[in-house]
């Protein structure tokens, strides 16, 4: 009893500490299912919502002095939040703003959502950033996961990033300081928060970009139906030079193995596409995890690829 209370005074303590740094703004047991495109998850035991740089420092910094777990949280996608929930600070990314520099250069604030960013390169006459239409998330978490589709990758246009550090202070650095791979960034395995970005692109036709835009937009929509909760494709595809793009799509190896019949609790295989879990009828996070951990078995039983998660998972499981 006495571990439990004293557990009890101590949170209460850091939760005061903590709204005397960060205001009316920090959210306590904040569900954070809505807030994920899977719908699936338990709470945060505290939310701040960023709007600018300051604020992201702000929340770093006492997250550190408090000792604090913290975890960053931007459009929702790709990430799998356990049924417990996270027990930290959650600090949710809201950092808006889209303007054109130097000609062919756009910034972008790391909250917009991706899909905003391809549309105003549109706008601007500029292309090189279609392969992007319809990706789930904000531009932040697209940086840091490297995101593309159709050979196209956002690591290739960007320019430079705009982040925080552990230490609460802002810093910019080029693009190969990113340290672009596959899925990945030099920020899937660091402290860094990424508050805006640089991106350079190429003049273009308007008309022509737009056409793309919406070819592109037609096909994903027949793969990944906007309505549906996902996270979007849930395994990254395997490097393999003889396919195209390089990569060998890991929804083909899942449909061989024959993922589209399988199912945990409320969670599915979309029959659509086999590299896209669906939370069909009130899905847990464990139903997600136990699915996919089925569907990895499958395919190696099959081919001896281990294949690798795009989705992060956040708190205990």
């Amino acid at each position: 009893m006495s571990t439990d209370k004293n557990t009890s005074i101590d949170r209460e303590s850091t939760g005061s500490k903590l709204f005397a740094r960060l205001g009316d703004r920090l959210e306590t047991d904040k569900p954070l299912a809505p807030l994920t495109t899977f719908n699936t998850g338990g709470p945060a035991r505290y939310l701040f919502t960023s709007r600018t740089a300051d604020d992201v420092s702000a929340a770093i910094k006492a997250a550190v002095d408090l000792e604090i777990p913290f975890f960053v949280l931007g459009g929702g996608s790709n990430v799998l939040v356990s049924d417990s929930g996270f027990d930290g600070l959650v600090i949710r990314i809201n950092i808006m703003g889209l303007k054109s520099v130097g000609g062919t250069d756009i910034e972008s604030g790391s909250g917009e959502d991706l899909m905003s960013l391809v549309d105003f390169s549109a706008e601007q006459s500029l292309t090189g950033l279609e392969f992007a239409s319809g990706i789930y998330g904000t531009v932040g978490g697209a940086i840091c996961g490297n995101a593309g589709a159709y050979g196209g990758e956002i690591g290739s246009v960007v320019k430079r990033v705009t982040l925080v550090g552990p230490d609460g202070d802002a810093r910019t650095i080029g693009r190969d300081d990113c340290r672009f791979e596959y899925r990945s960034s030099c920020f899937k395995d660091s402290s860094d928060v990424i508050v805006g970005a640089r991106f350079t692109l190429k003049s273009g036709q308007t008309d022509q970009i737009r056409k793309k835009i919406g070819d592109i937009l037609l096909a994903r929509e027949a793969k990944f139906p906007p309505q549906i909760k996902s996270a979007g494709c849930f395994f990254k595809n395997v490097p393999d030079s003889g396919q195209e793009f390089g990569k060998l799509p890991a929804g083909r190896l899942l449909e061989q193995a024959g993922a589209k019949k399988m199912a945990v609790g409320g969670a599915r295989v979309h029959e659509n596409h086999s590299n896209l879990i669906v939370n069909s009828n009130a899905a847990t996070s464990k139903d997600i995890r136990e699915l996919a951990d089925k569907m990895k078995e499958k395919v190696f039983e099959m081919s001896g690829i281990r294949l690798e998660e795009e989705v992060t998972q956040v708190g205990n499981f």
